[in-house]
């Protein structure tokens, strides 16, 4: 997400016109509104993004970001949690056509997502719990959650009624397929993922 200023009025949208604030004030801080509470987050550190662009490959090399969809780093997606809500997932698998589902606040519908990913941080509490009632809520397909905190893999699949009935957790030595849903087959390596973003001082 931009951290510029959005063109649209928020004078109806205190949260939102707070939040926004808040990014222009704090470059690099990831700023959400999840369960009507803003929520800011401190600039990932190196390994975090190496990780992610570790995590792209796959979907990349089985031909999921193309003319049907799109894997995209910090998009933002509006939240069924709340008024004002909306998350921006460290990495997203949307549909190609995503740009025709924006709703306001350069966020996009959630229909427009197959799988929503988080690397975990200082905050990683929010990415194990906040979080998977606010995606669960919202109807995203898949939700895994690389747990630098707990060096684990978490794939949460099939959202019913604020969370996920099927929530596999992955140690490092597996060897993870996603869900057939997102369009080709992914197979992820819990050890070199989580390797990647292992930060080199610890």
């Amino acid at each position: 997400m931009s951290a510029a200023p959005v063109e649209q009025p928020h004078g109806d949208r205190p949260l939102i016109a707070e939040a926004n604030r808040l990014m222009d004030r704090n470059p690099g801080n990831r700023v959400e509104i999840i369960g009507d509470l803003i929520v800011m987050s401190p600039p990932p550190d190196g390994a975090h993004a190496a990780a992610l662009t570790d995590l792209m490959v796959p979907f990349i090399a089985a031909g999921l970001h193309g003319t049907e969809s799109m894997v995209l780093q910090g998009i933002g997606l509006w939240l069924s949690s709340g008024a004002e809500d909306y998350a921006i997932p460290d990495l997203a698998l949307v549909d190609a056509d995503f740009q025709e589902h924006l709703v306001e606040n350069s966020c996009y519908d959630p229909i427009a997502f197959r799988l929503v990913l988080e690397v975990t941080s200082s905050n990683y509490q929010a990415d194990l719990r906040t979080k998977v009632a606010a995606y669960a809520g919202s109807n995203v397909p898949v939700y895994v959650i690389i747990d630098r905190q707990h060096q684990r893999l978490h794939v949460l699949t099939d959202p019913a009624e604020g969370t996920y009935a099927s929530h596999r957790v992955h140690a490092p030595g597996e060897l993870v397929t996603l869900p057939d849903t997102l369009g080709a087959k992914v197979t992820l390596d819990v050890a070199e993922i989580l390797k990647a973003g292992q930060p080199k001082n610890d």
